[in-house]
């Protein structure tokens, strides 16, 4: 049986245009040109998915998006909006709308967004039924949140903004976005914006061609075309320059790119998740990111809690850590003693879940046997006025009889640690978060045994 279509709409071209073009796909139709007739259409049969206009004659097509999603929350539905209005476009994403197109419609996005469509329709098998608990671990009322939300966005096409501190997880939650929506057949192409230098974010995110600038000697594929018909994943995405964030956005309007060195532009079909640690409205209000693009991208936030919120999360995640690492190196599972475990729900984990990796993996350097004590972890000692960030000073605890010079040493090897951790050690992005030159960060690595 052909998959069947509902198309929503009163102008006479548009439901030959959609008619003519899902037929052409082995897709069945059937229209309306009333909220009210799709509404007895939708109680009768059952649907793969469903096409309207915005503007209806018995009232605005935003009501059967949210009537749609209270009754049929399964049902894929796509908005069809006027050239330019995007304001519009992103208010039906919002209401739960699959995507949207613009007029005057182009077969070849039409085309895309019903393919996509089709492999989240409520009445064919999905491929990918991997569980989001399998991967977001934590029992707390907020991971159970975390996980219903992003199993929303994954049945939608809007551009999601993560926001979260660093070593949350904001990576991960993107992955499984993919994962679990239309796209997961395609790639999944991360990036972060603040490794690139500025000279090259242009050709890193478009390509160029052959003899476009000194060294460019052979035509290469920029991370669009590597993502197209998947995702983007901009992490730390307040760190593009400005220059590129004007590109960017003409880009995610358009669909369409231009190589460095280019004449011509070439369509990809792509969506975008994106994240930081900073506050990006706060780089709005600042001048450092723009508005527009801003708008464009925290089409929906989707705010990832720090560890410190979900303690009671911390003891599972643990033995999940160990058990991965214990795989690594095919050995025994190292146990975590109760004070250990204590230990670790009293640290307020600055780094949140990154930072309990590393600290487990250290621990295991120092554990006697099979078994981690809380004297293992070597946790920094917290003092009262650091619940979310961790001072100097209780990064490092000094000895008595440690001279200033070594004290020093250490203050400074702990925080470029901290730095290289929150990086996951790009020791690109590490030097600019210190402040300090890249050919400074590697002779402070070195100087300090850090190699």
């Amino acid at each position: 049986m052909n998959p069947q279509a509902l198309i929503v709409d009163d102008e006479p071209d548009i439901l030959d245009l959609l008619s003519m073009t899902l037929s052409g796909m082995s897709i069945d139709c059937v229209t309306a040109e009333s909220i009210a007739e799709a509404e007895r259409l939708l109680s009768q049969q059952s649907f793969d998915l469903c096409f309207t206009d915005m503007r209806l004659p018995d009232g605005d097509g935003l009501q059967l998006v949210k009537s749609i999603q209270a009754t049929h929350p399964e049902l894929p539905i796509a908005v069809i909006t006027a050239y330019g209005n995007m304001d519009l476009a992103v208010t039906a994403l919002k209401s739960g709308a699959f995507d949207f197109v613009s007029k005057p419609l182009k077969l070849r996005v039409l085309r895309e967004l019903v393919e996509a469509a089709l492999k989240l329709s409520p009445n064919r098998p999905h491929k990918n039924d991997r569980r989001s608990r399998d991967r977001l671990l934590g029992e707390t009322e907020l991971m159970r949140e975390l996980r219903g939300k992003v199993a929303k966005l994954a049945r939608s096409q809007a551009p999601v903004y993560i926001s979260g501190e660093s070593g949350t997880g904001k990576e991960l939650v993107a992955r499984l976005i993919h994962d679990l929506g239309a796209r997961s057949d395609k790639a999944f192409v991360p990036v972060n914006c603040g490794a690139i230098p500025n000279e090259l974010v242009e050709s890193e995110f478009f390509g160029h061609k052959k003899g476009a600038f000194t060294g460019a000697v052979a035509d290469k594929q920029g991370l669009f075309q590597h993502a197209d018909g998947g995702t983007l994943f901009l992490d730390e995405v307040a760190d593009l320059p400005l220059m590129m964030q004007v590109k960017l956005l003409r880009a995610i309007q358009e669909k369409a790119i231009r190589p460095v060195g280019g004449h011509e532009e070439i369509n990809v079909d792509v969506r975008i998740l994106s994240a930081t640690h900073k506050n990006l409205a706060e780089c709005v209000d600042e001048g450092t990111f723009r508005q527009d693009l801003f708008y464009r991208l925290n089409v929906i936030e989707l705010q990832v809690p720090p560890l410190r919120e979900r303690k009671a999360d911390i003891q599972l995640l643990a033995e999940h850590i160990l058990q991965n690492l214990a795989g690594k190196t095919h050995s025994v599972v190292t146990k975590l003693t109760p004070e250990a475990i204590t230990a670790l729900q009293q640290y307020p984990f600055p780094g949140n879940v990154r930072e309990l990796e590393n600290t487990l993996e250290r621990a295991l350097t120092w554990a006697e046997g099979t078994r981690i004590t809380a004297a293992d972890l070597m946790l920094p000692v917290a003092t009262s006025s650091t619940k979310n960030t961790m001072s100097i000073s209780a990064l490092v605890e000094p000895e008595i009889n440690q001279d200033l010079e070594s004290h020093l040493e250490d203050q400074e090897r702990a925080i470029i640690e901290k730095a290289l951790n929150e990086t996951r050690w790009n020791k690109t992005a590490a030097a600019k978060r210190l402040g300090i030159t890249f050919r400074a960060l590697r002779y402070k690595l070195k100087k300090l045994d850090l190699e």
